[in-house]
């Protein structure tokens, strides 16, 4: 008498599920910040190497003040590149904000009411980026690179080739100056402070969640109920008035409102903000890694400055090679990974699918075979 017991082969190995979990070490260490903090430890160490300035207060106060418009434009950049979106003309609000600052100076206008036109122009300009975003439509590439030359042909407008000096000293003492006496630069102290709240919106509220869901999955995430178009235009209004106030502070710290300041700003923001581990297609980032990816900017611009042998264009040079290598690198390795979880997942399943076994039980003894 024979019966068909329905007994597969036993798996090669067993499931991935079985294997234990990474060490704590072993998830640090793979980390994309881990590699850019390491980054920076070289540079610091290449630095001081270049020039002996290059660890002093006076130089960190310096290298850190210069930096601070692009650390602000970079706050909000990050939220939109991680919703899937680019704003490639923070830049040139930047250069309206201070026209405009300028020209309202000009004309008379205390400064306690220019610094509002200014961040409601700034605003207002987000809010056109947004509009043609969500309410037509249009790529934001194309829309941003069409409004960059609006605003920064505004800006000219405005104020023309001159540039207007003379700002109220309170105001420029501020921005010149230091906190508390320590080399941390005042403007350096707000961007900590809007960096902490940024921050906090991102990764601890659920308007930062749908920012990540938004990024991940658009469509899902209208579907899920997410308001994927008021939150963009959200987005883009506040990059606008981080924009305009990072214009504002370019001109009280050179004293000077022009309407050419700000030229390439856009791009190397967008460069810390990739550097930082912010994926360019959506979906992931943490504000602290653009905040490692600033300071490897800041520390290798400033490296290359001190340097009177190294043309400054090696900053531009290095910065391109910086934003390439972001992109490409993380590409590489997230191949390399999906190329092993598909390897891993053929070798744990058995070679052939598995057939019944006949069980035969006769007078003469048991054996089993495969039908």
């Amino acid at each position: 008498m024979s019966t068909i017991s329905p007994t597969a082969p036993a798996p090669d190995r067993a499931p991935d599920a079985a294997k234990p979990a990474d060490s704590p070490l072993k998830a640090v260490l793979g980390r994309w910040e881990t590699l850019i903090l390491g980054l920076i430890v070289v540079v610091f160490i290449i630095g001081a190497m270049i020039s002996s300035e290059f660890l002093t207060g006076d130089s960190l106060t310096t290298g850190s003040s210069d930096f601070t418009e692009y650390a602000l434009l970079a706050l909000p950049l990050t939220l939109i590149i991680a919703t899937g979106e680019i704003d490639l003309s923070v830049a040139s609000i930047l250069a309206l904000s201070s026209a405009l600052m300028g020209s309202l100076w000009n004309d008379g206008l205390p400064m306690e009411a220019i610094i509002p036109i200014c961040l409601v122009a700034g605003a207002v300009c987000g809010l056109l980026n947004g509009w043609l975003v969500t309410g037509l439509g249009l790529p934001s590439l194309a829309v941003t690179i069409g409004t960059m030359a609006l605003f920064r042909g505004l800006a000219y407008v405005i104020l023309g080739d001159e540039s207007v000096t003379s700002f109220p000293t309170d105001y420029t003492d501020w921005a010149f100056g230091t906190f508390a006496g320590t080399v941390v630069p005042n403007p350096i102290v707000l961007f900590i402070v809007l960096a902490i709240v940024f921050a906090l919106l991102l990764h601890r509220t659920p308007f930062g969640r749908s920012v990540f869901a938004i990024g991940a999955n658009k469509q899902a995430a209208r579907f899920s109920g997410i308001r994927v178009d008021r939150i963009q235009l959200r987005l883009f209004v506040l990059s606008g008035v981080i924009a305009a106030l990072a214009g504002i502070i370019l001109t009280l710290r050179n004293s000077t409102a022009a309407a050419n300041v700000g030229q390439g700003f856009e791009l190397t923001a967008i460069a810390a903000v990739v550097l930082g581990g912010v994926s360019i297609f959506g979906g992931t980032g943490t504000v602290g890694g653009v905040i490692l990816g600033l300071i490897l900017l800041g520390g290798i611009q400033k490296a290359l400055n001190l340097n009177p042998d190294i043309s400054t264009y090696w900053v531009q040079i290095v910065t391109g090679i910086l934003l390439v290598g972001s992109v490409l690198v993380p590409n590489i390795a997230a191949r390399v990974r999906e190329a092993r979880r598909v390897s891993n997942t053929r070798g744990g399943r058995p070679s052939r699918p598995g057939r019944p076994a006949v069980s035969t039980t006769g007078s003469g003894g048991e054996g089993t075979t495969n039908a």
